[in-house]
């Protein structure tokens, strides 16, 4: 980038940190999803987004927007990049699609004349120059009133992306949209390939605020209303009411005077396993392999263990994810139909879609050990410093064992030091707390007894966290 773009001023950039990664189960969950996993590198998909945003943005000029689910974890692993990032963390109270959570983003930013790039948290970039080389060349089109986006040259006929049609070359590298295009059959895809004509579209998008603002006055005029009426201190109020659309369609594809600029860096969505597999390091057999596996004779296949021993024999052009509560076995070129066995399990109400066995929380983290009807242990993690909700429950008691570290317990308002060995009885209907005063995590084996012991049986009295009331279902553990 030139100089004047070297930090992007006036520019803004807005990371957006949702999403659920369905086509990534069992490891991606509603409560786990890809971009806050280390895929493509030792760094969280997230942490890799925000460390490439700031080597061309100043971290005050970074916003994050995500869920309410997913706050405490994005903010974690945000401090981790860089300390200033967490402040600019937005959480939606409920998912809303990408266009409402940019102009949820845009009510930090009263700038006139700033310019704000779009960038997804959960894909992965390589060639951080030749990103930030694309970045300044659409930030030029952006002061020059076109609505931006970049598009990835395609190699296969891909058929879950969305693809660009482009037009006139309106500078090296960048070209006026004919239109978008949906996700193709294959037959189409083919045709999109053997033309030159198409790009795949990278939901990466680049423009001003008074561009983007006219274009969703003009074709979503309840969220301009929203938009202008909102009390910028308090802009999550009556959010869970406006449409759930995305920003794609919702404006890009209704909007003139667009223009992509051909992506000069490599770019992959993760999007399923097959991508996964493809850029997976791979044996003499084509098998890329992760976790605790035994193959005996296999070839061309993605054996993938975060549960315990995989063994698979004479398997070909498979792909096998084992987790700890969920096994998928998918052919290789039926990867696109994961999302369908989400979708059956959400029909079914399974939780197999939304957690893993260990949940991460705030406060730290608990493990699902074993569940029946009328009883479920766990081991919960404190944090050193961490306190849990002040909470009740209608319709369970609690019995509580220190397996290390020393606790401190409060039920009805009396305090009860707990070390190692040592265990307490929480009352059905008692209110109580678990904290961690010392410098070393604590562990804790939680047996709940009762008739019903889904996570809404929880009543919050107090939360350091600033969670208040009765629990929605996000998953405490007790906490």
């Amino acid at each position: 980038m030139n100089e004047q773009h070297d930090t992007c001023s006036p520019g803004y950039a807005i990371i957006l940190a949702g999403g659920s990664g369905t086509r990534l189960w069992p490891l991606s969950r509603t409560l786990m999803p890809k971009q806050l996993m280390p895929l493509g590198g030792d760094l969280s998909l997230l942490q890799q987004t925000a460390a490439r945003t700031l080597e061309a943005f100043p971290s005050e000029r970074v916003l994050v927007v995500t869920n309410e689910e997913h706050v405490f974890e994005v903010r974690k692993q945000l401090a981790e990049v860089d300390s200033g990032l967490p402040d600019n963390v937005l959480a939606e109270p409920l998912g809303r699609n990408t266009l409402p959570a940019v102009l949820l983003a845009l009510t930090r930013v009263d700038e006139p004349g700033a310019l704000a790039a779009v960038f997804p948290s959960d894909h992965l970039v390589g060639d951080n120059g030749g990103w930030k080389h694309g970045l300044g060349k659409a930030f030029d089109l952006a002061e020059k009133g076109w609505f931006v986006t970049f598009g990835i040259e395609p190699n296969t006929p891909e058929t879950g992306y969305g693809y660009i049609h482009h037009g006139r070359e309106l500078d090296d590298g960048a070209f006026e949209v004919e239109g978008f295009r949906e996700k193709p059959d294959l037959g189409t895809a083919k045709e999109y390939l053997a033309s030159g004509d198409y790009f795949w579209n990278s939901g990466m998008f680049v423009f001003s605020r008074e561009t983007f603002l006219e274009a969703v006055a003009e074709h979503q005029p309840e969220l301009a209303a929203w938009f202008e009426s909102v009390d910028p201190a308090n802009p999550t109020e009556d959010y869970a009411a406006l449409p759930d659309i995305s920003l794609d369609y919702g404006i890009a594809e209704k909007i003139g005077r667009q223009a992509v600029v051909k992506a000069p860096f490599n770019w992959d969505d993760l999007g399923n396993w097959e991508a996964i597999y493809r850029l997976s390091d791979k044996d003499e057999q084509g098998n890329a392999t992760s976790g605790e596996v035994l193959q005996k004779g296999c070839s061309g296949s993605m054996l993938f263990s975060r549960g315990g021993m995989l063994a698979a024999v004479g398997v070909e052009n498979l792909i096998v994810v084992q987790t700890r509560d969920a096994t998928l076995v998918c052919s290789m070129d039926q990867v696109q139909r994961v999302r369908e066995v989400v979708d059956e399990l959400k029909a079914r109400g399974s939780q197999l879609v939304e957690a893993h066995v260990t949940v991460h929380r705030p406060w730290g983290s608990y493990t699902v050990l074993e569940e029946h009807p009328g009883y479920k242990v766990k081991r919960l993690t404190v944090l050193p410093g961490a306190r849990l909700s002040e909470q009740m429950h209608h319709h369970r008691s609690e019995h509580w064992v220190v397996i290390r570290g020393t606790a401190k317990a409060e039920v009805d308002g009396v305090e009860h030091p707990l070390v190692e060995n040592q265990s307490i009885d929480i009352p059905k209907g008692g209110r109580h707390r678990l904290s961690n005063p010392g410098k070393m995590e604590v562990e804790i084996i939680e047996v709940q007894s009762g008739p019903y012991l889904e996570e809404d049986d929880i009543v919050r009295f107090d939360d350091i966290y600033g969670r208040t009331g009765k629990d929605d279902g996000e998953g405490e553990g007790g906490a």
